[in-house]
Parts: C-alpha cells; sequence; structure tokens
C-alpha cells in the first residue's frame, strides 16, 4: 500500500476484503475527522466516540457507496451527521450538574480559552440560525475541508447553486455575528 493510493483505491480494496486499506484511511481522516467534530464537541472522549462512530457508519454504508465518485465528501457528511445526531440526543438528555465539594473545585481558565470558547459558541450559534441548506453547505466547505465541487455532489445541486448558498449563508452569519450572535 504506497501512500499514494487515492481514497477511492484504498475504499474498493477495503470493500473486497482488505482490512488494511480501511485502516490506512482510518489513519488519513483521523485528523480531519477529530477538527470537525471539536468544533460542537467539548469533551475528548466524547470526540473518540463520535469519530468512531463515523468510521463505523463508513464500513456499514461501504454497499451504497457509489464508485467513481469521490469518498471525501462522502465521509465528511457521514460525519457531520454523526455529530448532529449526537448533538440532537444530547439536546433531548441533558446531563446533570457537577456538584462541587470546594476541595477539587476546577482552576479558572485562561482568559484566552475563554475568548476563543466565545467566539465557537457566537460561530456555533450563528451557523445555527442558517436555514438547514445553507449551513450544510458551509459546514461541508468551511469546517469539512470540501472544495465547493465536491460540496456540490455530497449535496446534489450544482456548483453556482452551492456558491449562492454559501455566499448568502457567509453573508448571513456576518451579520449575525456583526450583532452579536
Amino acid at each position: 500500500m504506497s501512500a499514494e493510493d487515492s481514497d477511492e483505491a484504498l475504499f474498493a480494496r477495503y470493500c473486497d476484503g482488505d482490512q488494511a486499506a480501511f485502516l490506512a484511511l482510518a489513519e488519513r481522516y483521523e485528523p480531519r475527522l477529530r477538527a470537525l467534530m471539536r468544533r460542537q464537541v467539548r469533551r475528548s472522549h466524547d470526540v473518540d466516540e463520535l469519530v468512531q462512530d463515523t468510521f463505523l457508519h463508513l464500513h456499514r454504508s461501504a454497499a451504497d457507496f457509489q464508485q467513481g465518485r469521490p469518498l471525501r465528501p462522502w465521509l465528511i457528511t457521514i460525519a457531520l451527521n454523526t455529530r448532529r445526531e449526537w448533538v440532537r440526543r444530547k439536546m433531548r438528555r441533558p446531563e446533570a450538574p457537577l456538584e462541587l465539594d470546594g476541595r477539587s473545585d476546577p482552576v479558572a481558565p485562561d482568559a484566552r480559552l475563554d475568548e476563543r470558547r466565545d467566539a465557537t459558541r457566537q460561530v456555533s450559534r450563528a451557523l445555527a440560525q442558517l436555514s438547514e441548506g445553507q449551513r450544510q453547505v458551509i459546514e461541508l466547505h468551511w469546517l469539512g475541508g470540501l472544495s465547493m465541487a465536491e460540496v456540490a455532489r455530497a449535496v446534489g445541486a450544482s456548483v453556482s447553486a452551492v456558491k449562492v448558498r454559501a455566499h448568502r449563508g457567509y453573508a448571513q452569519m456576518r451579520a449575525l455575528l456583526a450583532e452579536g450572535g
């Protein structure tokens, strides 16, 4: 297995029974998927679980993959859907508050970390206020790192339609962030 193997070639080999090809894909995409999950998920063990669930969904839906199509947009879409379902589940079953005893209270976080978290929350709130079409395109392009052509294939729209959605979504996000999220 060479480093030049395309994602699609690796996945085709995996579908033909080559387990090492799936491990190569996992090694290739794990860092990108972790970064994508961290955009909305804070705890590292939850990120680990979501990345693992994404690869499990990829394995389970291997027969649905259309040969000749790029794998990356499909995998990123699976990851975003996995994260979206996880967030929905968490919203239905909120965690109980942590009871602190005063002896092992957490230390106050760094002010810059607070600023980053606040900015991340504002961006997440602005993103949540977009239409589903705009949000999906922005998540795939900006957060998923896909090109507009790859996004268009992933959502089943023309490149120009995807560019319009992205432009309008980014403009709306700028306006929302300017007024405080």
